[in-house]
């Protein structure tokens, strides 16, 4: 049976946790190629495990591709010609084929228990052979089978391997090739009636018209099986590609041990889509020229299977922070305070009382210091006097002799009848210079030191600018008089 030439793509999660990261570069690897050649991109759920599925989990999942830009022509909220779009919603239709291949002996019912199984599967690698079904079920005679029946065994149906050997071309991986004999019998209805994956993917694959299934490497025996099944029925198989899986640092797979891995923990930490989408596009691929700031329209122009390489690709999160930091400065004002709000509000800085051109102004200030919106709270709370406190580092700092005499200069700068109301950082520095006779490191440290709480951050000039002298002139009054100096002048020459 001939296929449509239409490019038609697809990304099946299983509702059963968050949103891996690997998963979300295999949907985004899928939407790209759709997009790419004006293709169909299908979101199809797999929730045929109902003790694990949940629906708090297909929701997140459904949210986390909006986030990241990745749209669907057809699946949940957007049904199509071939729906339905969750498994669960296509029993009968397995059924129906289920039917056909024992009609023509090419499934049996197993009875073999979960002991058995695991029994036969131990003694296969104590003597260093792969797991596989060895075929106990598949001659059963009648009688034997109405004998199990009787005892009330349950039993799944499996699929009736044929030897030889299973070859394809992968266009990433190249040409491959499967014994037949060393998958055995695999199971394509379990007890329960639920479907297996190989048998319920290889339908819903075939009459939604996919042409092309992108997924990870780890797929690769599960292709072999299908091919078998899409040989039984008749089918026109798609085109298959398997890209490499994303590792830790230590070269194994990805996984929790190494840190953040879904996207929605990346979201909570305020990496911006933009950011996620663009290192999840790079990772193992080369677009040339060392380009590694792309915009979705590029990526989308250029992308190619083509460029996809074999080996794994590590997630650096550092190198994602320096993606993100690169979008971050990319925003304008308006766009970062939508953005960065909800995480002031949920670190409890009462920004809906303050102008909007102070947040703006704030936030211009601090920009640059941030890798992920995350970073915000911290960067801002020095301009709020509620939140404000000194880092022990600065504590220390300002119990140095020489901090006495800066701070009391300043305070003695900015109560000066000759300092300007607004714009006073300049006639402060200089004042402070004339008096202390100290120049650089030596006036700037003290002083950033007690106005922020802190021994870096963003430029002091700035912070004058956002801070009006009332609350500078109290920052100063306080370290003046936790470090235990008098807050006169210095009478320094």
């Amino acid at each position: 049976m001939k296929r449509d030439k239409r490019v038609r793509v697809r990304f099946a999660p299983s509702p059963t946790g968050d949103l891996h990261v690997g998963n979300a570069r295999t949907a985004l690897l899928n939407w790209l190629f759709a997009r790419h050649h004006g293709g169909d991109f299908i979101l199809r759920v797999e929730d045929t495990d109902r003790v694990r599925t949940s629906d708090v989990y297909e929701r997140n999942i459904l949210e986390d591709l909006m986030w990241l830009g990745i749209d669907w022509d057809e699946g949940p909220e957007k049904d199509g010609p071939f729906g339905p779009y969750r498994q669960s919603g296509r029993l009968e239709i397995y059924r129906g084929y289920l039917e056909r291949l024992v009609a023509e002996g090419r499934a049996y019912r197993c009875y073999c228990t979960e002991e058995e199984l695991e029994k036969e599967r131990a003694g296969l690698l104590s003597r260093g052979k792969a797991p596989r079904y060895g075929g106990r079920c598949r001659n059963l005679t009648v009688e034997q089978g109405k004998k199990f029946d009787d005892e009330g065994r349950a039993y799944a149906y499996r699929f009736r391997v044929e030897e030889g050997l299973i070859e394809f071309t992968d266009l990433i991986r190249g040409p491959m090739k499967f014994n037949a004999e060393d998958i055995g019998d695999f199971i394509v209805l379990r007890s329960n009636a639920v479907p297996a994956y190989n048998f319920a993917v290889v339908i819903d694959d075939y009459l939604m018209k996919v042409s092309h299934v992108i997924r990870g490497e780890d797929h690769l025996s599960n292709t072999a099986a299908q091919l078998m099944l899409y040989a039984a029925f008749g089918f026109t198989p798609p085109v298959f590609a398997h890209h490499a899986l994303i590792l830790g640092k230590d070269r194994a797979k990805l996984s929790k041990r190494h840190g953040s891995v879904t996207v929605r923990e990346f979201r909570r930490q305020g990496i911006l889509p933009e950011a996620m989408v663009n290192y999840l596009a790079l990772m193992g691929s080369s677009y040339g020229e060392g380009r590694e700031v792309m915009t979705l329209a590029e990526i989308v122009n250029e992308f190619s299977l083509d460029r996809i390489g074999k080996g794994g690709a590590v997630f650096d999160e550092e190198k994602l922070d320096w993606l993100n930091t690169m979008y971050i400065r990319k925003l304008d004002l308006g766009g970062l305070t939508a953005r960065v709000i909800p995480f002031l509000e949920e670190a409890g800085l009462d920004v809906r009382s303050r102008p909007d051109e102070w947040v703006e102004a704030v936030l211009g200030v601090v920009k640059g210091n941030l890798k992920r919106l995350s970073d915000a709270p911290y960067q801002v709370e020095i301009f709020f006097d509620e939140h404000f406190k000194v880092s022990v580092e600065a504590a220390s700092l300002l119990r140095e002799n020489e901090s006495g005499a800066v701070l009391a200069a300043l305070q003695e700068a900015l109560t000066d009848g000759n300092c300007p109301e607004r714009g006073f950082y300049a006639f402060a520095i200089d004042f402070v210079r004339g008096r202390t006779g100290l120049k650089g490191k030596a006036i700037f440290t003290p002083i950033r030191a007690a106005v922020t709480g802190r021994l870096e951050g963003p430029e002091l000039s700035r912070v004058f600018d956002i801070l009006d002298r009332e609350a500078i002139l109290k920052r100063v009054a306080r370290a003046l008089a936790s470090a235990g100096a008098s807050g006169t002048k210095c009478g320094c020459a």
